[in-house]
Formats: C-alpha cells, structure tokens, sequence
C-alpha cells in the first residue's frame, strides 16, 4: 500500500510538471483577434496565455488593402484572411494600423515588465508596398502628392528588386509591438510610439532580438502589427517595405522588475529608446536611460557609464515621422565580460 501511495505521488508530481510546460498557442488572422489603428485597456483579450508560452500571431498589413491594390496587387494573390478583416472590422483609427490582439500574459501586473523574445517572421504574402502622401513623411513640403510602388519577391528570397540594378536585403520585423496604456489614458493612436511601445519602428527587433515593455494593466494585453519587410532607420516617406507577417512570440513576465521606457537587445547588442516630439529630448532620453542601465545592470558609476556612452554608444534615429520621434542608443554586448 506504501508502495502504491508512493507512485501516486510520483505521477501527480510528474503530472503537475508537465502541465506547468510551456505551450505554443496561435493567433490567426480574423476579425475577431483585430483591433484597428489603437490601443485600449478595455479591450477583451482575443488570447490568455501563461508566463513562458509561445504564440504564433498573424498580422496585416499597415493601412489595409488599398495601398496594395492601387499598386497593382491582384485580387487572386490577396489572402482571403486580410480580405475578411478589411471588410468585418469597421471601427477604426485614430491609427492606421490593424492590430492582432491582444494577448493577457497570466500573472503579469502593474510594475511588471514583458518581456518579449522575438522567434520566426513569415510572410502571409510575398509583395508589399511603400508610399508617400501629402502631409506625410520627412519632405512632405517637397512632396505635395501621392505615390506607391509594390514590390514583389520569390518565397524563401533573402532579397528585393528596388530598380535595375538596386538590390534591397530583406530583413522582416514588426513596426508595433505594444501592450495597454493604463486604464486612465484610455484609447490611444497606434500612430505616435510611446511607454507603451507601440508604433517603434525599430528595425533592430528581427528573429533572434527581445523587446522589454512595461506592463500598466493585468495581463499586460499585448497586440502586434505594422509588418515590414526592410525598412531604413527614420522610415523618411512614413512607410517601410510594408507587408503582412506571421511571428513567433515566447511572453515571459518579469515580476517586480519596473522600467520607464521600452528596452531591448539583439544577439550582440543592448538597445535604449527615447520617444518625444523634439528628436534633441528623443536623443537624451535613449542616453539617460543607457546610462539607468548600464548602472542597474552593469554595475558602472554613473559617471562611467556616461562616458562609456560617448565611447561606445550608437545613437540612432529610429523614425522621424511618427509625431512621436524615436531614437535608440546601440552599444555591444562584446565590451562586457
């Protein structure tokens, strides 16, 4: 009888282990997992997963389907997924950008950060567009009309025609990842990036890179969108290589671990952010929190880390073109034991 109540015990412990394992969920495309151009803690989570699991999540392009059509893609090579969500999802803007989501972490709380690592990018297509219109981008004055271009590539490509002769590297990364701004702001633009993350637009945050945000309700409701397929640091017309994606997503919540501003690293490098309207108070902001960083994490003085900045940080310009600017300070792993 020991025996047999010792067995037991062994089972359910192994049960229980096994049930705590990390899963992998998906996120199709459909009307019902899309909100369109905001974000807003009031949203009911089209997904709940725990600490540790995995989501496969599939997004549409930025501004929908007109811009693809009038550059000329067809009808047939369109998935019928984004045809659904552009004719069923209705309410819209202030932003442009449909978002999948979002997704409740378990057990992630106010003072929390998500921590998100960035796996496999798809294509659910393989062509996108870029575009300028008036009142947008870096020129606008200089550009007082509308123009797109598509560009298409063969499945598996590691690169894209711009112009004979011009040969682009694709590089596939999501434009916004963010999660809910705390309930007192209610809705916000998908546009302007901000503590939430959103609208980035960082190119560094491909498969292989983690992004860090802080959390500001339960569940933290985080919501992806805005695919690219390459972009150049400051997006100058207001558009990347914009396309549909399909990623994969491994949500880890970091108990009591608070941060201001959205963080993250790739394979070789640390990356701080700085998000305002002036790109001057942008550029403090990336180095400020460099330096909360590198006093927090790597045990530096701050006036060592100030100086290690100047002497080894890249600031770069995010994108110019959001309302909110973005600049990001870069600095490598490789100088840290």
């Amino acid at each position: 009888m020991r025996h047999l109540a010792l067995s037991i015990l062994v089972t359910a412990a192994l049960v229980a282990v096994g049930s705590a394992q990390p899963r992998t969920h998906d996120l199709p495309l459909d009307p019902a997992h899309v909100h369109w151009g905001y974000y807003d803690a009031k949203l009911t989570p089209a997904l709940h997963v725990a600490s540790g699991d995995r989501v496969r999540v599939e997004t549409m392009v930025a501004g929908g389907l007109q811009r693809l059509r009038l550059a000329g893609a067809t009808e047939a090579e369109i998935p019928e997924s984004l045809k659904a969500v552009e004719r069923q999802v209705t309410e819209r803007g202030p932003g442009a950008h449909p978002m999948s989501g979002p997704i409740y972490v378990d057990d992630a709380e106010p003072g929390d950060t998500l921590e998100i690592r960035i796996g496999a990018i798809e294509f659910l297509h393989n062509f996108g567009v870029n575009a300028f219109a008036p009142g947008s981008g870096v020129l606008s004055a200089e550009y007082p009309y509308a123009q797109v271009k598509l560009f298409r590539w063969k499945p598996g490509a590691t690169s894209v025609e711009f112009a004979p002769g011009v040969t682009l590297p694709i590089a596939p990364f999501f434009g916004s990842i963010g999660v809910a701004p705390p309930p007192l702001i209610g809705r916000i633009s998908s546009r302007p990036p901000g503590y939430h993350g959103g609208n980035l637009d960082n190119k560094d945050l491909v498969a292989g890179s983690t992004l860090y945000l802080p959390v500001h309700v339960a569940g933290a409701l985080v919501s992806f969108g805005d695919g690219h397929a390459l972009m150049g640091d400051g997006e100058v017309t207001g558009t990347a290589l914009e396309t549909s994606l399909r990623g994969t997503f491994e949500l880890r919540v970091r108990k009591g671990q608070r941060i201001k501003w959205p963080r993250a690293e790739t394979p070789t490098a640390y990356i701080s952010m700085g998000l305002d309207e002036d790109l001057d108070e942008a550029a403090r902001l990336a180095t400020r929190e460099m330096v909360e960083f590198l006093v927090a994490e790597k045990h530096l003085s701050p006036d060592d880390a100030y100086m290690l900045c100047s002497m080894a940080g890249d600031l770069r310009v995010t994108q110019a073109v959001d309302a909110t600017k973005g600049v990001h300070m870069v600095i490598a792993k490789s100088l840290f034991r």
